[in-house]
């Protein structure tokens, strides 16, 4: 039972006060009206389906439904587990007024009792002035309300924004910002089909990570071609406002999701780890949002059309497969290296025994401009207890074809792999604490080192819509270049409206 709501429940019977004085006075001089039996229609308290006796406001809930004949919803609940909004509390508060009013018109037997009279007048005294203020501000509310109503966006679309601003120190590089806004408009076209827009723009700023990586080609880098294991996940929106996104999505059952449109990224379905797939939230570094082999950096970064399905036959397993492809000029070849179409099908096998474990079994392959990849991965997180989770990452694959680029014929088995450990309301309530490590891309054929990466975070939301994250990355060997490593630290804040 939601104590909010209690509560609520249990302040609103300091407004019955307001009519205590007309039902004492109908005692003494009842108005002539046919008597009625109110509680013909209420719902005894034990066919509410989610009000069990040992539930802590079991008895008030049923004094209240028994003596002053306070109903349940049609559906035969009482939905005690959350907030209780304005338009229900004025229901229950004129359903009790309705009661009081009759009792005083019947027989003895049936009449209020004195100490409940007694409890009404001592609220009514307690809480005048709390009272008069809550109608002042529910007034002005209600004047807000119909100004936003009468300026809303759209009845059926829903408009939701993100800011990620970001300053960023490197021993490589001096102090630079990044800024990248996204707008998400979420059109309802049915009961089970949804429209999603997302228009995107920023400042087009990098970190010395993505610089460094430049120097050798960019293979490995954020934007990197073969594979994305650099740095921020978030730098690179330009200026201009781009189209990020435009799918629809439809639900014929509620187990089955199809969605098709002509800008998809495959990091939104497949891959999710509850636990490091947000650049928002958790990790920063790109190689700890996705693993770079299944998610393939070339086609996920610039998005092209596709579909995708997502199909749970059980609670515990969920079968997910996309194909996403596109053409020469949808291909920004400045950010990506190398021109040509490019596309990725996959498959990912999930199964959850429970909210704390999920394993997902990922198949990928990808052809990018006569590049063939085969790619396999696994991906698990485990919540070990409320406050600490692990997760990892772990794929392998070969990488065949003629890279015009490398001038050479490309036989390559890179492995990845990435662990991490996050912390849930470490030293301050809400805050989210992260460590992890991993190699984007391990192997001998590409380069003559192995790059390495590290990441430690620390989340301190300040209010449900904005938050300040201090970011430390180690990058060793980058691009799998023996070259200096990169020590980069990041103040992140992210603003959601």
């Amino acid at each position: 039972m939601g104590a909010r709501r209690a509560a609520g429940l249990a302040f609103g019977l300091g407004l019955l006060g307001l009519a205590i004085g007309e039902a004492a006075r109908a005692q003494r001089s009842p108005v002539s009206v046919a008597p009625v039996d109110p509680m013909a229609q209420v719902r005894p308290v034990a066919a509410l389906a989610d009000v069990a006796p040992t539930d802590w406001a079991y008895q008030a809930v049923r004094s209240l439904v028994e003596r002053y004949g306070l109903r349940g919803y049609e559906d035969g609940t009482f939905r005690g587990d959350r907030a209780l909004s304005r338009a229900e509390f004025a229901a229950a508060i004129a359903r009790v007024l309705e009661q009081l009013q009759v009792l005083a018109q019947t027989t003895r037997e049936q009449q209020v009792e004195p100490e409940d009279l007694a409890t009404l007048r001592f609220l009514q005294t307690e809480y005048a002035d709390a009272l008069d203020n809550l109608g002042v501000r529910l007034d002005r509310n209600e004047q807000r309300t119909a100004f936003l109503e009468e300026r809303q966006f759209s009845a059926t679309t829903k408009l939701e924004a993100q800011a990620v601003l970001a300053s960023t120190l490197s021993t490589d590089a001096n102090l630079s910002a990044i800024a990248r806004v996204r707008l998400n408009l979420q059109t309802e076209l049915g009961d089970r089909s949804r429209l999603l827009t997302q228009l995107e723009t920023g400042n087009g700023g990098r970190d010395a990570a993505d610089l460094a990586h430049q120097q050798g080609g960019n293979w490995l880098g954020t934007r990197g071609f073969l594979a994305g294991g650099g740095g921020l996940d978030y730098i690179d929106a330009g200026p201009e406002l781009r189209l990020s996104q435009l799918h629809y999505t439809l639900r014929p059952t509620n187990n089955l999701a199809l969605t098709v449109g002509p800008k998809l990224a495959p990091r939104d379905f497949i891959d999710a780890n509850a636990l490091a797939n947000d650049s928002s939230r958790d990790f920063s570094s790109s190689v700890f949002v996705n693993n770079p082999l299944i998610v393939q950096n070339a086609v996920d970064r610039p998005g092209g059309a596709g579909a995708a399905i997502a199909w749970s036959p059980s609670s515990q397993w969920t079968l997910r497969g996309l194909h996403v492809w596109l053409e020469d000029e949808q291909v920004d070849e400045e950010s990506l290296g190398l021109g040509g179409d490019r596309r990725q099908s996959s498959l990912e096998l999930e199964y959850a025994p429970s909210e704390a474990i999920a394993l997902r079994l990922q198949y990928t392959y990808a052809n990018l401009s006569d590049i063939d990849i085969n790619a396999f991965g696994l991906n698990a997180q485990w919540r070990i207890n409320r406050s600490v989770g692990v997760f990892g990452r772990y794929g392998i694959a070969s990488y065949e074809g003629f890279s015009a680029p490398l001038d050479r014929s490309l036989d390559l088995t890179p492995q990845t792999w990435a662990v991490g450990l996050t912390l849930q309301d470490w030293l301050v309530p809400g805050a989210l604490a992260g460590l992890a490590v991993g190699q984007p891309f391990a192997g001998t054929d590409l380069g003559d080192a192995t790059q390495t990466n590290f990441e430690t975070f620390y989340n301190l939301p300040l209010n449900d819509r904005l938050s300040v994250t201090p970011v430390f990355m180690l990058i060793t060997r980058p691009d799998n270049d023996d070259r200096p490593a990169i020590w980069q630290g990041t103040l992140r804040t992210v603003v959601t409206f």
